[in-house]
C-alpha cells in the first residue's frame, strides 16, 4: 500500500509545485523508494490538448495517449518514470464521467451533488494503482482559496481521512515576500495561506517556502509556529541557476527527511544523489557554448516549448557544453528573407504546432539550414515544411504546401505533400478520423514503432533500426513523392512497420539535417538525454569550432 503526499500550493501561482514534487520524487528514488507523480488540476477542460500554448504551455503526452499538464514532463525528468493517462485529471474529466454515470443511471436516481459524488470520483482516482508504488505523490494545481479548486481540496481531506494512520502526509509551497523598504521577509501571507488550508480540514506537516533571501532561524521558528509546524519541517526553496540543482538543493535543505519524519520511517534509508551530483557537475563545468535558434510560432510563452528547451540542455550536458536558445518567431519573415534573423546560429530547430500562421517562416529557416549547411532538426510540422520546402526549391514543386493550411482557407491552393490523416493502426485495430470531427484526442497521439533504415543516419545515432516514440498529430507527409524526393537527396529513413507513413527524413548529403514526425523532446531526460537531441548538439558543437 502507497504512503501519499498530497502537494497544495498558496499566495501566488507559478512557486514551482510541479518542480518540488519532481524533486521529491527524485530524492525518494536516491533513497531506494518506488514513486509515482500525478497532477490533478480544477480547470474545466477535459485536459490540455485544445487549449492554445499561450493558455497552458505545452501539452505533454504519455505513451498511451494521453494529452496531460506540463508539470507531468518535470516529472518524468527527474523520475525517469514513464507518466500514464491515470497520473493526470481534471475538473473537466471528473465531471464529464460523473454525467455520463449519472446518464446511464448508474447511480439509481439519486440526487447528484459535489460531495459525495464528484470528490468520490477524484478519490477514486487517486487510488488507481495504491499498490504499484511506495509513495504516491500528488500536486493540486492553483491555489488555495480557488472556488475551483475546492471539490479537490475536499477530496483529498476525506482520501487521508479514510486511510490508515500516517498513511498521507501534507506538504504545501508558500511564498515569502521580501519587502526591500523594511529590509524583511514577510511572514502573513505564508501565515494566512495555512490559515485558509486549515479552515478546509487539512493541516500541512511540511511547509516549502520560496524566497529570494535567506529565512533566518528566527523566521522559521515563527512561521512554524504560527502555521502549526514542526520548525526542522519548514523548508527553504531559493532560486536557482538551474532547475537540475534543485533535488541537490531540497536535499540540503531536508525535505526528504521532512517528509521521511512525517511517515516516522525512521531510520530513513541514506541517499545516493550520484546522478544529481553528476548532472549539476555537468551544468557548471562546459567546454564552450553553442546557440541553437528556435524557429517557432508560440515564441512568446517559452513555456510552449518546455520540453524542448529542456531536451536541448540534455544535450548540452551530454556533450559538456552550454546551450544558448534564442526565440525566433517564425511570422517575422514570412514574407521576408530569413537570413538576417539565423546567422551566427550554430543549429536551427523547428518545432510542431498548429495552422497556417508562420510556416513561410518555418520553410524558409528549413531551406537556410539546408543550403548553410546548418544543422537542423525539424519536429512534426517542421518536418512537414522540410519536406514542403524541398518539393518546392529542389523537386520543381512550386505549388507545395500542407491540405491542412487548405482547410484552414477554404481554399484550394496547394499541391499537398502534407495530407490529412483520416486513419491508422493502433495496436490490432483501425483508428478512424474525420476533419471536421471533435478536436479534442482526436490525433494520433502516444506511442508507435518505427522501423529506420541501415546504414541512415539516424539508425547510427540510435544504434538500432527499430524505435519507438510519441506521437501528438493529425497531418502526414504523403508518401506518394517519396520517389522523387528521394531521387533529389531527402531520404525518407524511418517509416511506420507497415510502411505506410513516414516518420523520419533526412538529407544524404548534409552534415547533420534531420526531420521527424513524432516527438522525442518528451522522452529526454537529464542523466539520459535523447540521442537525437544528444547528436544534434555535438553538430553544433563541432559547427562552433569551425566558426
Amino acid at each position: 500500500m502507497a504512503r501519499y503526499v498530497f502537494i497544495t500550493g498558496g499566495v501566488v501561482s507559478s512557486l514551482g509545485k510541479g518542480l518540488a514534487s519532481a524533486a521529491l520524487g527524485a530524492l525518494l528514488q536516491a533513497r531506494g523508494f518506488s514513486v509515482r507523480l500525478r497532477k490533478l488540476d480544477p480547470y474545466l477542460n477535459v485536459d490540455p490538448g485544445t487549449m492554445s500554448p499561450f493558455e497552458h504551455g505545452e501539452v505533454f503526452v504519455t505513451d498511451d495517449g494521453a494529452e496531460t499538464d506540463l508539470d507531468l514532463g518535470h516529472y518524468e525528468r527527474f523520475t525517469g518514470v514513464a507518466a500514464r493517462n491515470t497520473d493526470s485529471v481534471s475538473s473537466g474529466r471528473i465531471y464529464s464521467t460523473v454525467l455520463e454515470k449519472e446518464r446511464r443511471g448508474d447511480y439509481l436516481g439519486k440526487t447528484i451533488q459535489v460531495i459525495p459524488h464528484v470528490t468520490n470520483e477524484i478519490k477514486d482516482f487517486i487510488n488507481t494503482g495504491d499498490d504499484e508504488v511506495d509513495f504516491m505523490l500528488c500536486e493540486i494545481g492553483g491555489t488555495v482559496g480557488d472556488i475551483e479548486g475546492l471539490p479537490f481540496f475536499e477530496a483529498i481531506r476525506q482520501f487521508a481521512h479514510d486511510k490508515p494512520n500516517g498513511q498521507c502526509i501534507f506538504m504545501h509551497l508558500t511564498l515569502l515576500p521580501y519587502l526591500a523598504a523594511s529590509g524583511e521577509l514577510k511572514t502573513k501571507p505564508t501565515q494566512h495561506s495555512v490559515k485558509e488550508l486549515r479552515s478546509i480540514g487539512i493541516q500541512p506537516d511540511v511547509l516549502v517556502c520560496r524566497s529570494e533571501h535567506p529565512i533566518p532561524d528566527k523566521e522559521r521558528a515563527k512561521i512554524g509556529l504560527f502555521c502549526n509546524v514542526r520548525q526542522e519541517n519548514v523548508i527553504a526553496a531559493y532560486d536557482l541557476d538551474s532547475i537540475y540543482e534543485a533535488p541537490l538543493a531540497y536535499h540540503q535543505q531536508g525535505l526528504d527527511q521532512a517528509v521521511l519524519d512525517a511517515f516516522q520511517i525512521s531510520p530513513a534509508p541514506k541517499p545516493d544523489l550520484s546522478v544529481w551530483q553528476d548532472v549539476a557537475d555537468r551544468i557548471h563545468h562546459t567546454d564552450g557554448e553553442v546557440n541553437v535558434a528556435i524557429v517557432g510560432k508560440y515564441t512568446q510563452l517559452e513555456d510552449a516549448y518546455k520540453s524542448i528547451k529542456e531536451a536541448l540542455t540534455h544535450g548540452g550536458m551530454a556533450n559538456r557544453v552550454k546551450v544558448n536558445v534564442s526565440w525566433v518567431d517564425a511570422e517575422v519573415f514570412d514574407a521576408e528573407d530569413g537570413a538576417p534573423h539565423l546567422e551566427g546560429f550554430h543549429a536551427i530547430l523547428v518545432p510542431g504546432g498548429f495552422g497556417e500562421r508562420g510556416t513561410e517562416g518555418k520553410i524558409k529557416a528549413a531551406e537556410f539550414a539546408r543550403t548553410r549547411n546548418v544543422p537542423y532538426l525539424g519536429i512534426c510540422l517542421g518536418m512537414q515544411m522540410a519536406v514542403v520546402e524541398a518539393a518546392r526549391n529542389v523537386a520543381g514543386m512550386a505549388d507545395a504546401g500542407s491540405e491542412e493550411f487548405d482547410h484552414e482557407s477554404g481554399k484550394k491552393r496547394f499541391t499537398p505533400v502534407v495530407y490529412h490523416l483520416k486513419e491508422w493502426v493502433q495496436g490490432n485495430h483501425t483508428i478512424e478520423r474525420k476533419i471536421g470531427g471533435n478536436k479534442g484526442g482526436t490525433m494520433r497521439l502516444g506511442a508507435y514503432s518505427a522501423t529506420l533504415s541501415q546504414g541512415s543516419r539516424v539508425a547510427g545515432i540510435y544504434g538500432t533500426t527499430s524505435i519507438e516514440e510519441r506521437h501528438r498529430h493529425r497531418y502526414e507527409v504523403d508518401t506518394k513523392y517519396r520517389e522523387k524526393l528521394e531521387e533529389h537527396g531527402l531520404i525518407f529513413s524511418g517509416m511506420s512497420p507497415d510502411d505506410r507513413l513516414p516518420e523520419i527524413v533526412e538529407w544524404k548529403d548534409h552534415p547533420w539535417f534531420v526531420g521527424v514526425q513524432f516527438h522525442p523532446e518528451l522522452k529526454s531526460k537529464p542523466f539520459d538525454p535523447h540521442p537525437l537531441f544528444r547528436d544534434f548538439i555535438r553538430a553544433a558543437k563541432d559547427i562552433s569550432r569551425l566558426v
